[in-house]
């Protein structure tokens, strides 16, 4: 054996061509010289380095070699790089001369490669590879792979790579004469590079915004101690709650700021997942994705824009039979039923329009809207009289699908029939069965140009009375049950229905993440910023939230990732089924190479040895379960052909275990209990990978996705307690994600230059106070739970900072309260007469206006780093405060009145704007009680401006000092309320009639409180003077 192995590369003669060996680097074959001879990158130790992993190590690597260290010699044909021996020749290395004098030692060239073979290069023996090639380990899978472009495109790609290369000195004038040819030598180096990368931001932005942050903590404590140690005796009551609120705001601003401390960014390269999973020649190796819509009420979310959601999810750049999208109706409404069938027919004439000319964006309604050049960069002579075509047929779609709207006005009395003359399942919302209908896809209707379309499936769930429902995380559920019994595809995306597909590469970019061989398998979910149209130019009531998608998720995403956010998210589908990550393995920990085994050096190895022992139970419990998960969707593999899987095939998966292993596995009731009765989808759940077993009969899984979105399936199993979207609360997506992160799954933030999803927001005042009610409520849901993050899985994989950020999502409407009473203080300052502040003196000045100034640094900062407009952060701030003394406000009483008495209050569906163009609900002014705080605090604010102005008048010069400083407080809280007092006077200064009565009504009570009443006049003592009736 060891004289074949030996012979096996030995050097090769003339008569015979060894077998090559693997380059460490990029897993590629080594390959030979011109003269036959295997080529050896270090003659010191031989290390198996192929010729382009060593051109590039020379080039923009150490030029060392990974295994010694040996700086490497020019070999023939490469260029010279700096540190070059100035005395070997211009074209040949030492051993190429020696080659060319006849003085090549055969025996050294049998000394290196036979270190290939004597075992210098085991695994236990192998040093690290610490060398600059970047990528190096995610390029190890997969050799050249070629993305599928036109030759012209192809070509001018190369000519590109290789000018470049040129220039950096890694091609030379030779390089013709290589075995390998240009495109084999462009790809091999476009492996070795990995699909995304992390950004950090420049430290010349980043570090003086971290110290002014701990300047800013610094000056904040010294202000506080001298808030607290100078009370303001004649007006305690206002001195004290102030400070209570400026103790409460410290804090808050703690939770939010110290998860934004490491903030990055992340940069995907799309060209090289295509080189790795996308090889020309063999089938396409991208993972599949389920895509999922939701909708409610057809009525405020038209089915025009759920049907412009659908077309451009059905158009995405990705394989078609690799798509899956999936619209859950939760209203059972025959409207969304009649708009998926006409969705389904227009996406045989839109899809391929879309795909042949490669538009963007691949909703009809907003392309065909854009006011754009279309011709640019267009060249098909063809492509301007198919958009005339196309935009004629889509305005006919739009008739159609407005004709349905109209009949849908006017409801039957024996209710909706069906064109076979059936009654709809859903006249009755609320007690209807489980509907399924299934469009396009591999047996469905075919594409104009005879190509297959991703498939379309219209879900609605069964209910029925006294079943709960669970809004949309039941829904959501319902829907990754589905797909995983029709489709199982690994991926999930998730959409709300007036969300569409911006950027047709977008799940392109989550799976540069999902599909990367190192970090995909931890990662949980991809998260999307939110975009918006049909928004003011003004962003009046900050509906594009930059502070938190352009922020504080880029500060999340340096510790474990952002949070869910509820829509435009990708998730792994095992991450949702509760499963834990994978463990990470850990580098094996250095010893020395001592004889003596009670060596010092040792002494670690021999306690890692016992450890090991004693734990070898654990590890076997887990490694059988493991075997036992993967062995099982083996066995369900091969018995899918059958019409139904029976959990007693999984059973047969346990022959083999003796009765310690069985004991050991989860039983069958343990899979019923966590995930329901249906061996279909338990069989599911078990393929890591996804997919469905070959031969399956989809009738018969038609009948168990029926099954499986019954009304009773998720009772008395961990939907929605530790599977899927998780129950208890109308902002679902915290506590999901929350779940995820504390079983030690990661999550990205991906930010494409193109925005990936955009969609439609309520910009009235009323719609956008109602959807911030919604979700405050849920957080106040959350923080009176068991899963509050102030207390929950404090033994879990959840970071500090995480937990941080978490905490602010829950607690932030309870700030509210010190809210509102702080823009109150300024308004009763101003009609008393009294300071929250004693005196104004050199040193509480100071601190003062220290505070002040470090406030505006740290925010021109925080702006500087992050790219965010001015502008745009200073209407969040407005909004900020305007949502805090409004719906917050009621949201913590809503809150608490549901978890004292269980009463629910309802979801509202806000109206979302669809069109672009129009912004006409902005002034559309309804009225609320959520208007009652906001408008109350300004209209105080005001008065209190006139009061004290009058009265610095009426007293002379000498208060004009201190009312300047309750002047500031007064325009602080005016300043932030002004696009809601702007919305309250409408369009033209048209002011609603009981926005004057109620202004009226405040003014005048305040008016006769002041008049009749001081709360702050001191009591007086002694005795009562009472008029004596002499004239003095």
């Amino acid at each position: 054996m060891a004289m074949a192995d030996d012979e096996q590369y030995r050097s090769p003669t003339r008569g015979r061509q060894p077998v090559s060996k693997l380059c460490r680097v990029c897993s590629d074959e080594i390959g030979y010289k011109e003269d036959g001879i295997l080529f050896v990158a270090c003659h010191k130790c031989g290390f198996p380095v192929c010729r382009p992993c060593y051109d590039y190590e020379r080039s923009d690597g150490n030029q060392s070699c990974p295994q010694c260290n040996t700086r490497y010699k020019r070999h023939k044909g490469c260029p010279r790089v700096a540190g070059d021996e100035e005395n070997s020749d211009a074209d040949d290395s030492d051993d190429d001369l020696q080659i060319k004098n006849g003085h090549h030692d055969d025996s050294d060239m049998q000394h290196v490669t036979n270190h290939l073979e004597n075992g210098d290069y085991n695994s236990h023996q192998q040093h690290p590879y610490n060398g600059s090639v970047e990528g190096n380990v995610a390029g190890k899978e997969f050799e050249g792979e070629k993305e599928v472009y036109s030759n012209g495109e192809w070509k001018e790609r190369v000519e590109k790579w290789k000018v470049k290369q040129e220039k950096r000195g890694f091609l030379g004038k030779d390089n013709g004469n290589k075995d390998r040819g240009d495109d084999d030598e462009f790809l091999l180096a476009e492996a070795r590079q990995p699909m995304w990368r992390k950004i950090p931001i420049s430290s010349s932005k980043i570090n003086p915004y971290r110290s002014v942050i701990v300047l800013r903590l610094i000056i904040l404590a010294f202000f506080l101690r001298f808030r607290v140690s100078n009370p303001a005796h004649d007006a305690y009551p206002l001195w004290l709650i102030s400070v209570i609120c400026e103790i409460w705001f410290s804090l808050s601003w703690i939770i939010d700021q110290f998860p934004k401390w490491s903030p990055i960014i992340r940069e995907t390269y799309l060209d090289r997942l295509s080189l790795r999973f996308e090889r020309e020649g063999e089938p396409n190796r991208l993972a599949p994705v389920d895509v999922f819509v939701t909708t409610v009420d057809p009525v405020k979310e038209p089915p025009i824009v759920t049907a412009n959601t659908v077309l451009s999810i059905l158009s995405i750049d990705y394989p078609v039979d690799k798509v899956s999208c999936y619209v859950s109706d939760e209203g059972a409404s025959m409207l969304s039923f009649d708009t998926m069938a006409e969705t389904a027919e227009f996406a045989r004439r839109w899809v391929p329009f879309c795909k042949k000319y490669n538009i963007e964006p691949r909703a009809p309604e907003i392309y065909f809207s854009e006011k754009i050049d279309y011709l640019k960069d267009k060249v098909l002579p063809s492509f301007v009289k198919e958009r005339r075509s196309m935009k004629r047929e889509y305005e006919e779609f739009k008739v159609r699908i407005n004709a349905l709207v109209a009949k849908s006005q006017k409801k039957p009395e024996e209710g909706w029939v069906m064109q076979d003359g059936a009654p709809w399942p859903g006249n009755d919302t609320g007690d209807h069965p489980g509907m399924i209908q299934v469009y396009l896809g591999r047996e469905g209707a075919l594409d104009l140009e005879g190509k297959e379309l991703p498939r379309l499936v219209y879900v609605s769930r069964e209910k029925r009375p006294g079943y709960p429902h669970h809004k949309k995380p039941g829904a959501m559920n319902a829907l990754v049950r589905v797909s995983a019994v029709l489709s199982n595809a690994p991926f999930m995306l998730n959409l709300n229905c007036h969300h569409y597909i911006n950027n047709s590469k977008a799940v392109r970019e989550a799976m540069c993440f999902l599909m990367d061989p190192q970090v995909g398998k931890k990662l949980c979910f991809v998260q999307f910023p939110q975009r918006f149209d049909g928004i003011d130019s003004h962003d009046r009531y900050a509906n594009r939230n930059v502070v938190l998608y352009d922020i504080s998720m880029k500060g999340l995403d340096g510790i474990q990732g952002p949070i869910y956010v509820g829509t435009g998210c990708v998730f792994n589908r095992q991450a949702l089924y509760g499963y834990d990550p994978p463990a990470s393995e850990k580098r094996p920990k250095m010893t020395c190479d001592c004889w003596t085994s009670w060596c010092c050096c040792c002494c670690g190895g021999s306690r890692k040895s016992k450890t090991k022992k004693k734990s070898t139970g654990k590890s076997l419990l887990w490694g059988l379960y493991n075997k036992k998960k993967k062995m099982m969707g083996k066995s369900c593999l091969k018995k899918g052909s059958g019409p139904t899987f029976d959990l007693e095939d999984i059973e047969e998966g346990l022959e083999g275990y003796d009765e310690f292993e069985k004991s050991s596995l989860m039983s069958q009731k343990n899979f019923e209990k966590r995930l329901g009765q249906s061996p279909v989808f338990i069989a599911s759940t078990l393929m890591e990978d996804g997919g469905l077993p070959e031969g399956t009969d989809q009738t018969l899984l038609i009948k168990e996705a029926i099954h499986v979105i019954s009304c009773g399936y998720d009772q008395k199993t961990e939907w929605g307690k530790e599977i899927g979207w998780i129950y208890g609360s109308s902002t679902d997506d915290i506590l999901t994600g929350l779940k995820m992160h504390c079983r030690g799954w990661k999550s990205v933030y991906c930010m494409p230059e193109r925005a990936a999803f955009k969609g439609s927001a309520p910009i009235n005042l009323s719609d956008r106070l109602h959807q911030v009610l919604t979700w405050a409520v849920g957080s106040v849901e959350i923080f009176f739970s068991r899963h509050c993050p102030l207390w929950y899985a404090y033994g879990g994989k959840l970071k500090w900072l995480e937990r941080l950020a978490y905490i602010n999502a829950i607690v932030y409407p309870f700030t509210s309260i010190p809210l509102l009473a702080y823009c109150a203080v300024p308004a009763i300052c101003l009609l008393s007469g009294k300071f929250i502040i004693p005196t104004l003196t050199n040193i509480p000045g100071g601190w003062f206006m220290a505070l002040l100034l470090s406030i505006i640094v740290t925010s021109v900062l925080e702006i500087r780093w992050s790219g965010v407009g001015i502008e745009d952060w200073w209407r969040s701030e407005q909004f900020w405060v305007i949502g805090g003394v409004s719906a917050h406000f009621f949201a913590v009483f809503q809150g608490l009145l549901k978890v004292i008495t269980g009463v629910s209050t309802n979801f509202t569906v806000t109206s979302k704007a669809g069109d672009d163009a129009e912004v006409g609900e902005l002034y559309l002014f309804k009225w609320t009680n959520l208007l009652i705080p906001p408008t109350t605090l300004i209209i105080m604010n005001i008065v209190g401006v006139v009061a004290g102005v009058s009265d610095s008048i009426n007293n002379g010069s000498g208060s004009w000092g201190l009312l300047f400083g309750k002047l500031l407080f007064a325009f602080w809280v005016i300043a932030h309320l002004y696009p809601f007092l702007k919305g309250l006077l409408g369009k033209q200064n048209r002011t609603p009639t009981i926005i004057i009565l109620w202004s009226i009504l405040l003014a005048s009570i305040l008016s006769m409180l002041w008049v009749r009443i001081d709360p702050f006049l001191p009591k007086q003592t002694g005795p009562i003077l009472k008029p004596c009736g002499v004239e003095c």
